[in-house]
């Protein structure tokens, strides 16, 4: 996660000489998919501009129309005005996926519908899925084969979302060989490339969505697909014009770990009468700040709890200042919770005082966990006690004594929260380690997310 500071500085030079906006830098560990060790997933968007997005919802197969992705006049890139994502009551769907340090769902995609695994990522704008036409077409697969869908196209070069000034790319698109390709670089100096292209997502016989654009990513380490959920003109609820979706987060636990199955809805969730909901945060003032992203999801959080003890942590700690840094945001795609200086170094000072300084000393998990224990996790989690974060409209979540500590693996276990300097960034991250066993619905026209208690582990 080192490289963060780097590659952001890195881009801004590279863009800045071609004038343009550095759009998503995303952090991310590469091993996604591997559940033991010290490896967990992260992801971060910094998104500084964008422009509304239309479709042609019939396109022929190797083509798309250019005119039916148009970008708007300079200056008026974030101005989402309510309901910009209109209600589509033709999808109601409710899949299942995996939780081990990210959301791992199945989408079928293209004609005929080829199922691959993709990262729910709500911290994310640009969903991909892998294009390596070698691996072994020997089930499961994670890879797709553009050959065998009707309905696939390449986007061309001459559509808009392939001008090099288009701001929701990391780096500038290209044309090569005719086919629009993109790049995106992570913190951990990978690299995710491909081309743009469309194609459907059949998630009924009866619940198809027009073609959608997404990257089909020839070259990444990735073990899986990504789902951009965030709040962008490319996202797949954007795009898919979906009001709402919601996940259920369940409980990962034991030793080994089994990796345990959550509950996700596009559409409406029937469990939703019960949800207690906070309005999303706007800061139209500061969106063009390189500290913020205007495309996250960003809750107004007031305070965090230990032990029944509030925390003396200012509010203004959780909301962004003039550039940008203090963004609270939530975010599916981030395994554990992070926090800026302030806040994290009360919460570590509250720890080390209840727990008779017990910190395993010189021990850094991942690079950035270092609230760590060996010994009893039990005993320990009980002089901490029940943890809670805070926000708006009375809404509590509590992270119970038991719950407070992650193990590890080793004998080590640690608070999951982290410091958010350590992963070169300057914004909060509600992680989805502190989301399990709760509905998070996300409401983009209401612009609201909502949580409601659940055993989800019992909901499949």
């Amino acid at each position: 996660m080192a490289f963060y500071n780097s590659l952001f500085l890195l881009c801004l030079v590279f863009l800045s000489f071609f004038d343009l906006g550095c759009t998503e830098i995303e952090t991310r560990n590469a091993t996604l998919k591997n559940t033991t060790g010290e490896n967990y997933s992260v992801s971060l968007s910094f998104s500084l501009s964008s422009v509304p997005l239309s479709h042609n919802t019939s396109p022929s197969r190797g083509e798309i129309q250019s005119s039916s992705l148009v970008s708007s006049p300079k200056g008026h890139g974030h101005q989402r005005s309510k309901g910009a994502v209109p209600s589509s009551p033709l999808i109601k769907y409710k899949s299942s996926f995996r939780y081990s340090m990210a959301l791992i769902v199945s989408l079928p995609i293209g004609t005929p519908p080829q199922t691959l695994p993709m990262v729910l990522d709500t911290g994310s704008q640009l969903s991909w899925i892998q294009c390596q036409r070698k691996l072994p077409r020997k089930p499961p697969t994670v890879s797709f084969d553009p050959s065998l869908s009707s309905s696939f196209s390449n986007l061309p070069c001459n559509s808009p979302l392939c001008m090099p000034r288009n701001p929701d790319f990391t780096l500038p698109t290209s044309c090569v060989k005719n086919l629009c390709h993109y790049s995106y670089f992570y913190a951990d100096g990978t690299l995710a490339e491909g081309n743009l292209v469309t194609d459907k997502f059949k998630l009924s016989p009866s619940q198809i969505t027009p073609p959608l654009v997404v990257g089909c990513a020839t070259s990444s380490s990735e073990a899986q697909g990504i789902l951009g959920m965030n709040l962008g003109r490319l996202s797949f609820p954007s795009q898919a014009k979906i009001s709402k979706f919601s996940y259920c987060v369940p409980l990962r636990q034991g030793t080994p770990r089994i990796t345990p199955t959550g509950t996700f809805y596009l559409g409406q969730n029937p469990n939703s009468h019960s949800f207690k909901y906070v309005n999303l945060l706007s800061f139209p003032q500061i969106q063009s700040m390189p500290n913020f992203d205007p495309l996250a999801y960003t809750l107004p959080m007031t305070g965090i709890m230990i032990g029944g003890k509030k925390l003396n942590i200012p509010v203004s700690v959780f909301r962004p200042d003039s550039g940008g840094s203090g963004q609270t945001m939530i975010d599916s795609g981030t395994q554990y919770t992070f926090l800026v200086d302030e806040a994290y170094s009360k919460v570590r000072e509250e720890v080390v005082r209840v727990t008779g300084r017990r910190l395993k000393r010189g021990y850094m998990h991942g690079g950035s966990l270092d609230m760590c224990f060996d010994g009893n996790p039990i005993e320990i989690g009980r002089l901490i006690g029940d943890m809670v974060f805070q926000f708006e409209n009375g809404i509590d979540i509590l992270i119970n004594k038991e719950r407070v500590l992650d193990d590890v693996g080793g004998g080590v276990h640690c608070i999951a929260i982290g410091r958010s300097s350590l992963l070169g960034t300057s914004s909060n991250i509600f992680g989805n380690y502190h989301q399990q066993n709760r509905w998070v619905e996300f409401d983009l026209v209401g612009r609201k997310v909502g949580f409601g208690a659940a055993d989800c582990s019992k909901l499949v």
